[in-house]
C-alpha cells in the first residue's frame, strides 16, 4: 500500500467517525430536549420512539450497513462506551462475528458483556474455524458448547485442532480455508475445478499440490495456471522446492520467513508430511500489529490491552503491577541517596548534579535495549554474537562516557569552579553509562534465556539499576575525592 492510499484509507475512516459521533450528538440533544419536557411518562417515552428510532437513529443505521466491518470495528473503539452500546444495537445481526473478530480484546469484552447466549452462538456460527478459534478464548464455555454441537464433523475437528495451538504458535495463526488439487491431472481439470467455486479463497496465490492421502508435494502458482497451455500436467509444473511451515512453529519465525521471502500464503504441514492449513499475509500482519501492539503497552509497564473508555477503577487495576515496582526502585534509590547525606551536606551541589548522571546513563541504556529487542525480534542475536555486542556496546558507551562525560564535567567546573568536581562528574558519567551498557543488553537477553517476553519489564528495571548505580557512583566518588 502506497503512502498517499495509506493516508486516504485514514482519512475516510476518519470522515465516518466523525459523521457517526455527529448522528450520536444529534440523539443525545433530542433525547435530552425530550426528557426535560414536562408531560407524562408514557406520552414521553413514545415521543422518543418516534422521534429518535425514525430518524437519527435510523440515519445512523443506514450510515453502518455500508461501512466495512474493520471500519465499524474501529469506530466501535473510538466511542465512550454509552455510545458503543448504542451503535453496537444498531448494527445487523449478520455482521456481530465478523465485527467482533475486528476489535480489539479490550472492546471485544465490553460487546459480549452485552450479548444473549443465543446471540453470541449465531454470531460465531457465521465465522470460519479460525476465525471462531481466535474468538474462543473471550466466549463463555456454554456458547462454545453449542458451537461445537452446531459445526459439521470436519469443521469440529478442525476447530478442536486449531484451540489446541498455543496464541504464538503457526497453527492459531492458519485457517483451512483453501484449495488443492493432485499433480497427475492436466491444468484444464484445474481449471474447470476453479470455476465451480463462488470465489476462491482470500490471498489465494497459489494451489497447493497433495496425493491421495493428502501428503503435500508442492505449489501451483496461479499465474502459471494462466500463462500455460491447458493440456500440460500439473506435474510438469508444479514447484516442489518452497517455504513450509509447522504448526508448533513460532508465530515470529513466520512472520519472519513471509518478509524475507514476500510471500502472499504459505502451507502448513504436520510432521506425517501431511497439508494441515496455510497461513497468510493477513493473519502474519495482524499478529505483528498485535506484538508491536504488545511490546509499547510492556514498555509502558501495561499488562494487557486496555480499553481507553473503560471504568477509572480496571483502568487503575491495569497499571497498578509496574507502579508498584517503579515505588519500590524509587525507595531504593531514595536510600541509596539517604546513605550519602553527610556527603551532600558538605558539597551541595552534588544535588543538583545527581539526576544529570542517573538521567543521561537511562536514555543511552534504552538505546542499548531497543537494539537489542529489535534485533532479538528479527532473529538476527544468537548466544554465539551475545558477547561480541557486550563489548561493543561497552566501547560505544566509553567513547559516549568520555565524550558527554567530560562535557559535563566542562559544565560543573565552569558553574562550581571546581577541578575535582568536575572530575568526578566525568568518571561518575563514563562508569554508569558502562552500567547502563551491561543492564540493557543483559536484561534482554536474560529476559529471552527465561522464555520471557523481553520487552516486558526491560525499560523498568534498567531505569532502576542506572538510578541508583547512578547515584550510588556519582556520590560514592565525591566521597572519596572530595570529601576524604
Amino acid at each position: 500500500m502506497t503512502d498517499n492510499h495509506e493516508h486516504h484509507y485514514t482519512e475516510d475512516v476518519q470522515h465516518h467517525l466523525k459523521q457517526v459521533e455527529a448522528l450520536l450528538h444529534r440523539h443525545g440533544l433530542v433525547e435530552s430536549l425530550v426528557h426535560k419536557q414536562s408531560m407524562p411518562r408514557e406520552e414521553r417515552h413514545e415521543l422518543v420512539e418516534t422521534i429518535l428510532h425514525k430518524r437519527h437513529l435510523s440515519e445512523l443505521s443506514d450510515k453502518l450497513e455500508t461501512l466495512h466491518p474493520a471500519d465499524i470495528a474501529y469506530i466501535l473503539e473510538a466511542l465512550p462506551i454509552e455510545q458503543r452500546l448504542i451503535v453496537w444495537d444498531l448494527v445487523k445481526a449478520n455482521r456481530d462475528g465478523d465485527i467482533l473478530i475486528e476489535v480489539s480484546d479490550a472492546v471485544r469484552e465490553s460487546l459480549i458483556a452485552t450479548m444473549s447466549r443465543d446471540e453470541l452462538v449465531e454470531a460465531t456460527e457465521q465465522l470460519d474455524t479460525d476465525e471462531i478459534a481466535d474468538l474462543a478464548p473471550d466466549l463463555p464455555q456454554a456458547v462454545m458448547r453449542d458451537v461445537f454441537k452446531s459445526l459439521p464433523v470436519e469443521e469440529r475437528e478442525q476447530l478442536r485442532a486449531a484451540m489446541s495451538y498455543p496464541e504464538d504458535s503457526v497453527g492459531a495463526l492458519m485457517d483451512f480455508d483453501m484449495v488443492t488439487i493432485r499433480e497427475d491431472v492436466t491444468l484444464e481439470v484445474v481449471s474447470r475445478y476453479l470455476r465451480r467455486f463462488d470465489e476462491l479463497p482470500d490471498h489465494t496465490d497459489q494451489l497447493f499440490v497433495v496425493d491421495r492421502e493428502e501428503h503435500f508435494k508442492g505449489v501451483l502458482p496461479i499465474h502459471l495456471l494462466l500463462v500455460n497451455e491447458p493440456e500440460t500436467d500439473v506435474s510438469t509444473l508444479v514447484k516442489h522446492e518452497t517455504v513450509t511451515l509447522h504448526p508448533d512453529d513460532q508465530a515470529e519465525q513466520a512472520a519472519q520467513a513471509f518478509e524475507r521471502y514476500d510471500l502472499v500464503s504459505a502451507p502448513v504441514v504436520d510432521e506425517d508430511g501431511k497439508l494441515v492449513g496455510r497461513v497468510t499475509v493477513n493473519a502474519v500482519v495482524d499478529f505483528i500489529r498485535e506484538e508491536s501492539e504488545t511490546e509499547l503497552l510492556n514498555q509502558a509497564g501495561l499488562r494487557e490491552e486496555e480499553d481507553i473508555f473503560a471504568s477509572v477503577w480496571k483502568s487503575a487495576q491495569n497499571r497498578w503491577l509496574w507502579l508498584a515496582l517503579n515505588l519500590c526502585t524509587a525507595f531504593f534509590a531514595s536510600r541509596v541517596i539517604g546513605s550519602f547525606e553527610g556527603t551532600i551536606e558538605k558539597f551541595v551541589a552534588l544535588a543538583t548534579l545527581m539526576p544529570i548522571v542517573a538521567g543521561i546513563a537511562g536514555n543511552s541504556g534504552n538505546q542499548t535495549t531497543t537494539i537489542i529487542i529489535r534485533s532479538l525480534a528479527l532473529g538476527v542475536v544468537t548466544p554465539a554474537s551475545a558477547r561480541h555486542l557486550l563489548l561493543k556496546e561497552l566501547a560505544i558507551s566509553g567513547l559516549n562516557g568520555l565524550v558527554w562525560g567530560g562535557v559535563a564535567g566542562l559544565f560543573a567546573y565552569f558553574l562550581y569552579h571546581s577541578v575535582p568536581l568536575g572530575l568526578v562528574m566525568t568518571g561518575a558519567m563514563l562508569l554508569n553509562l558502562l552500567l547502563g551498557a551491561i543492564v540493557g543488553l543483559v536484561v534482554p537477553l536474560t529476559m529471552q534465556r527465561m522464555g520471557r517476553d523481553p520487552a516486558i519489564g526491560s525499560s523498568v528495571l534498567l531505569t532502576a539499576i542506572t538510578d541508583s548505580g547512578g547515584f550510588f557512583i556519582f556520590l560514592g566518588l565525591a566521597t572519596i575525592f572530595l570529601i576524604h
